[in-house]
């Protein structure tokens, strides 16, 4: 029996499986695919698991309706595989307060999977709906599926984590593509290049060419690679003149900043680690002038509290600045209670004055708010930062002033996972800065996962990328995704490193989503024209 024998055998069992074996095909399928992700990135199994997907949307053509809910289903089985492994350490979080939230911990790690995997449902079903029966199958899931993941990536706030185009975000040549088409045209260009082996059952009767698919996927990647390399050859990592960075990891435990009554050990734990010398011929924070701490740094509100200013400013040597994560509170008259706040982020200066502020705009639902928060929490519901009514989000996304450097563009936490809408096209920063609080997460895939992503941004925008992060992984990163510098997950300490310069927009950063849209829509041409204008008696 031949290996293409071998092929075609395992392809019509699949194809022909029904039941709960079907449903268990999809779901291994999908736990296996989680695999291409960060840290792991093997990204050679998805050849598999999405040749899989496409020979269980043939395999639904058996049921009703033509096989739309049958395909619906094992799209719901697929995606719960995918998603349950991909997040599990959403559970991390609910045990920093384990007597508060931990009997929630199944709700979380299953009930957010579930929901997501309604989208990849939803991909299957269009795929369904369009099916032909030659080779542009594989186009018809990949349209359906970029589809569906922009979808995710939007409705209800959005949550785009872990979408399938972050698979070809390593090695870095092969991410530079997305310099051109962003993330949801690397989305349609995974699945399209991961799922084309499974043509290779159909077989070359009617003078079919099933090799074709394949090699057209083999070549595709082939040039990817090629221009990433031209690319990454035309960009070294060039600085920009007089910004000198140093970031502080303090591997914080999370009750305590959370923890008023810890406030003199936080300030201290900051300040000594932040003038730390960092080798034989370092001076402390006296090495930089641009000092960054991480999101919602203090367990208080930062500039309410004089004394923690008056550190900070004897802690900056003139001329140098922080940037800090902190919460911040409302501008209310004077005697009334302060109940909830804003995620922001401070510019400091060496005298203790406020430079520049940003409150964060998008917001983590049931972390920093729950929906429907009044009637929630009338239930008796709570967010995991149990601020009574919720963060108040920002109104505008303003760039930073920092002296010594470029205006920067803010991103607090999960911000940096939203392409596409992160930048004011008229007024384009010089670089990104992430603040992060990952210790929610402790030592799992959750944050190597949140680096993968944010370091797209970069390669998207062609903007370099400055990330603090309270438990790590904290990082410098260039415009087309090299990292610099950085100091690993669940370590203490600081960073120092030199501030990588912008290059020129990408095509992705001056026309946004059209060339992936472009792409999407000639695939569906091609695959309804062979669905309903080339079918043969």
């Amino acid at each position: 029996m031949t290996p293409s024998d071998k092929l075609r055998a395992a392809g019509l069992a699949i194809i022909l499986t029904w039941g709960w074996k079907r449903a268990a095909i999809a779901l291994g399928a999908g736990a296996l695919s989680a695999l291409a992700m960060a840290p792991f990135n093997a990204w050679p199994v998805l050849f598999l698991t999405f040749s899989i997907a496409v020979w269980l949307i043939d395999g639904a053509a058996a049921g009703r309706w033509r096989g739309v809910p049958a395909a619906a289903l094992s799209g719901y089985w697929f995606g719960l595989g995918y998603f349950v492994p991909g997040l599990y350490w959403i559970g991390y979080a609910f045990f920093v307060d384990a007597q508060t939230f931990a009997w929630l911990t199944p709700f979380a790690v299953l009930g957010l999977p579930a929901y997501l995997a309604l989208f990849t449902a939803l991909g299957f079903a269009l795929a369904r709906l369009i099916w032909p029966r030659d080779a542009s199958r594989v186009l018809a899931l990949a349209a359906s599926l970029t589809i569906s993941e922009w979808l995710r990536g939007h409705l209800l706030t959005g949550f785009p984590w872990n979408a399938f185009g972050y698979a070809l975000s390593e090695p870095l040549a092969l991410a530079q593509t997305a310099s051109l088409i962003g993330l949801w045209g690397m989305t349609f260009l995974a699945v399209a290049i991961f799922a084309s082996p499974a043509v290779l059952i159909d077989g070359s009767s009617r003078g079919r060419k099933p090799w074709r698919a394949p090699a057209a996927a083999v070549l595709v990647l082939a040039a990817m690679l090629a221009f990433g390399a031209v690319r990454l050859s035309q960009h070294p990592t060039a600085m920009v003149a007089g910004a000198k960075l140093r970031i502080m990891q303090p591997d914080l435990q999370q009750d305590a900043k959370f923890n008023y009554s810890a406030k003199a050990a936080v300030m201290q734990k900051y300040l000594a680690l932040s003038d730390r010398a960092s080798g034989p011929q370092s001076t402390g924070v006296r090495d930089a002038n641009i000092l960054i701490w991480p999101e919602s740094a203090f367990p208080f509100f930062l500039t309410r509290e004089a004394d923690a200013m008056a550190e900070i400013a004897d802690l900056l040597p003139k001329g140098t600045v922080l940037i800090t994560g902190s919460v911040r509170a409302p501008d209310l008259p004077a005697g009334v209670r302060i109940t909830r706040a804003y995620n922001s982020i401070y510019v400091i200066d060496h005298d203790g004055s406020v430079l520049s502020v940003y409150d964060k705009l998008h917001l983590v639902p049931f972390g920093e708010y729950l929906p429907f928060q009044s009637w929630m929490e009338k239930l008796g519901f709570q967010q995991l930062t149990k601020v009574v009514g919720g963060f108040i989000p920002g109104t505008i996304r303003r760039l930073l002033d920092v002296p010594h450097a470029p205006p920067a563009l803010p991103l607090i936490c999960y911000e940096a996972i939203f392409p596409g809408s992160i930048i004011d096209r008229d007024e384009r920063p010089g670089w990104i800065i992430n603040v992060t609080n990952d210790g929610w997460f402790g030592l799992s895939t959750g944050p190597y996962q949140h680096l993968q992503q944010a370091r797209l941004r970069s390669i998207e925008e062609g903007l370099p990328l400055v990330r603090a992060a309270n438990t790590g992984i904290s990082a410098v990163i260039d415009p087309v995704g090299r990292i610099v510098a950085q100091l690993g997950l669940g370590l203490e300490g600081v960073l120092d490193a030199g501030l990588p310069a912008a290059i020129a927009p990408t095509i992705y950063a001056r026309i946004g989503n059209i060339p992936a849209a472009a792409i999407v829509i000639v695939a569906l041409a091609i695959v309804l024209r062979r669905r309903f204008l080339r079918r043969k008696p």
